[in-house]
C-alpha cells in the first residue's frame, strides 16, 4: 500500500495546525512555509478535509484554517479516508468484496482482509494529539502566530 502525497501532506498540515495554532486559525502561507508544501496544493487538500468535517475555515484578516474537532478526535484513519477515499489494500477486501470473480474461493482474500483490518486499527489508534505529543518528545519547536504579536 502506498499513500499519496495528499494524505501524507494532509496529515502533516493538520499536525502543524494542532501543534502551532491550537484553537486559533492558521494561515495557509505559514503552514506551507513550515511544512514545505505548496500553498496551492494545500488549498486542494484542505477542500477535501473541509468536506469531511475535519477542517473549517474562517475568512478575513484574522482568518485561516482550524480544526473542526479536537486533536484527540481526529485519527490518522479519518485523514487518510478523507484524502484517499478508503484504506483498502486491495479491491477484493472490505466494501468492494463481491466484485472479484474469486470471492469466497480465494485463499488470499482472508490475508488481505485481516491485514486491512489490522492496518485500520493501527491508523485509528493514532490521533493528532498523539502526533503533537510525539512532536514535543522530539523537541520540535512551536511557532507562535505573528499576527497576534504586539510590540510597544
Amino acid at each position: 500500500m502506498r499513500l499519496s502525497t495528499k494524505s501524507r501532506y494532509g496529515l502533516r498540515a493538520l499536525f502543524d495546525i494542532a501543534y502551532n495554532a491550537g484553537s486559533q486559525p492558521a494561515q495557509i502561507q505559514d503552514i506551507s512555509r513550515r511544512q514545505d508544501i505548496s500553498p496551492r496544493y494545500l488549498e486542494q487538500i484542505f477542500q477535501g478535509l473541509k468536506k469531511h468535517g475535519i477542517l473549517k475555515s474562517k475568512r478575513g484578516p484574522q482568518g485561516g484554517y482550524c480544526l473542526a474537532k479536537s486533536p484527540e478526535e481526529i485519527t490518522v484513519r479519518a485523514v487518510i479516508e478523507a484524502t484517499e477515499g478508503d484504506t483498502l489494500i486491495v479491491d477484493c477486501a472490505g466494501r468492494r468484496k463481491g466484485e472479484c470473480g474469486f470471492d469466497g474461493s480465494c485463499v488470499t482474500q482472508t490475508v488481505w482482509e485481516e491485514s486491512n483490518s489490522r492496518l485500520n486499527e493501527f491508523f485509528e489508534s493514532i490521533t493528532l494529539k498523539t502526533l503533537c505529543e510525539r512532536g514535543e518528545a522530539l523537541g520540535i519547536k512551536r511557532e507562535q502566530d505573528h499576527r497576534f504579536m504586539y510590540f510597544i
